[in-house]
């Protein structure tokens, strides 16, 4: 069964093509990414109207290089999986609407799925894939949280930051540095070059007995830092700032996946989200979960930000789920939903959703 799937959430456009009868690297036949980052950098984000814009001139180009790329023919996809959110409204809807209209062309189903519930499996495209159940560290721009995975569909939250996302932390840190957006590689680069013990930096919530996290203090902590410094332009300091963050943040989260271990009893780690291809996070969960004898599995590091392969891989396992009737259903049916909020425990039900979230059309 040949999967197309179609990633348009935020400032990636993503395709990708998998087959199920393909067993290596979970049947990924092909997929492209286009990025915005060039195009946000100037206003320091992403800005939705342009993201949406730049969704709708790249989406079908993508589509038609990776079933290039794949050697299929259109006429030979058996399914359309695409985000339905969470997400920014315009862009969704530009990924939902071309997924429909590819699906109802062809006569095949078109699977809904939740953007975070694509990166959860995102690491079955590791070799090796890890096994269920497994603890799930989500930690990207927008999320932060854990998961107890018991299953597919089967999805638990233990914890999360109340406040902002690693990833943002990350990136309001860039900018204080003087560094331009995105800022994860930027302040990764940088803490590479810093002295570790330099400059102190708190760990909020590091001991709480829980597995919620804050990251909004840390990010006041770093801007303090650069008011008081003499000079917050010097490369030594801003080095020093950088390690003194990047240690932070790491802190925290192996912490908490050491508790989220001790309080499931689960000895498996999947980290996934844009954060998981942050080099001085993978290594400290590597370290930590060698030591305890556990398993960390993260997603292929060209895989880690939002693509269509994720999409497709969770598309193909719903799919899976479904009865022949639903299958049926959902071939033909003029209908499609971007929901800009929606949480992991309602992707077991995609169809549910509160109206208020959504924007539907028929």
């Amino acid at each position: 069964m040949k999967v197309l799937g179609i990633e348009s959430s935020c400032d990636e456009t993503g395709v990708a093509l998998i087959d199920s009868e393909v067993k290596s690297n979970a049947g990924l036949l092909a997929h492209a990414i286009h990025t915005q980052i060039d195009m946000h950098r100037a206003y320091g984000g992403v800005v939705p109207e342009l993201a949406s814009r730049d969704h709708i001139r790249r989406v079908i180009a993508l589509t038609d290089q990776v079933l290039d790329q794949a050697g299929v023919a259109k006429k030979d996809i058996d399914a359309v999986a695409v985000t339905e959110g969470p997400g920014l409204a315009g862009a969704l809807v530009v990924g939902t609407s071309v997924a429909h209209a590819i699906g109802y062309a062809l006569g095949v189903p078109v699977i809904g799925v939740h953007h975070l519930e694509g990166h959860l499996l995102s690491p079955l495209m590791a070799d090796p894939a890890p096994e269920f159940p497994f603890i799930a560290l989500l930690v990207s721009g927008g999320h932060t949280q854990f998961m107890k995975v018991a299953g597919f569909g089967e999805y638990e939250l233990l914890g999360e930051t109340l406040d902002d996302a690693a990833g943002e932390a990350f990136d309001k840190t860039a900018q204080l540095l003087g560094e331009c957006y995105p800022g994860g590689p930027a302040v990764s680069r940088l803490a590479d070059q810093g002295a570790p013990g330099a400059i102190e930096l708190p760990r909020p919530m590091l001991h709480a007995p829980n597995l919620d996290m804050s990251f909004s203090g840390l990010k006041t902590a770093v801007l303090t830092a650069v008011k008081n410094a003499p000079d917050p332009k010097d490369e030594t300091f801003r080095c020093n700032l950088a390690r003194a963050f990047v240690d932070a943040v790491v802190d925290v989260l192996v912490a908490k996946t050491i508790r989220a271990m001790k309080m499931t009893g689960i000895s498996r780690v999947v980290v996934a989200g844009g954060v998981s291809a942050n080099r001085q996070l993978r290594a400290a969960l590597t370290v930590a979960c060698r030591r305890r004898r556990a398993q960390v599995f993260f997603p292929p590091q060209a895989l880690c930000t939002d693509n269509g392969a994720m999409i497709a891989v969770a598309g193909l396992a719903r799919l899976q789920a479904m009865t022949a009737q639903e299958r049926a259903a959902a071939v033909g049916r003029i209908r499609y939903c971007a929901k800009p909020r929606w949480s992991l425990a309602q992707a077991a039900h995609p169809d549910e959703v509160d109206p208020r979230q959504a924007h539907r059309n028929h």
